[in-house]
């Protein structure tokens, strides 16, 4: 897009030296950010999110190995769980999401779940 880091910095409303530590590698942002960025540069959360966070992609890329439905292996995913802070609250709303329809894989859970937090700014 040619923009140069003040320029960004500017349309997301953040520094430019936090805009150099993101670009080194430095740090890495929050949801929040990530979807500034998506919405100031027309571009998508997901990939967006991947790029920013390359040690995420395994979890929505590649399928949980085991036996059951997406949800059981889901739910005996404790590390998993862990990793992502996931409430009993939202382990609720996940099982209620689960009842609609076929997952391809646990990590559908973590991008519905992602996507749910967002919505609602957490």
């Amino acid at each position: 897009m040619d923009l140069t880091q003040v320029e960004v910095a500017a349309r997301i409303g953040i520094s430019t030296p936090y805009i150099g530590h993101l670009e080194s590698g430095k740090r890495h942002p929050s949801d929040k950010i990530v979807t500034r960025f998506a919405e100031v540069l027309g571009l998508g959360n997901r990939e967006l999110f991947i790029l920013a966070n390359p040690h995420a992609e395994a979890l929505i890329s590649e399928p949980v190995a085991g036996t059951g439905s997406s949800w059981e292996q889901f739910q005996k995913d404790e590390k998993l769980r862990r990793l992502h802070n996931i409430s009993n609250l939202e382990m609720e709303i996940l099982s209620q999401v689960a009842l609609m329809g076929d997952l391809q894989a646990p990590r559908d859970l973590i991008y519905i779940l992602t996507t749910i937090r967002h919505a609602v700014g957490r």
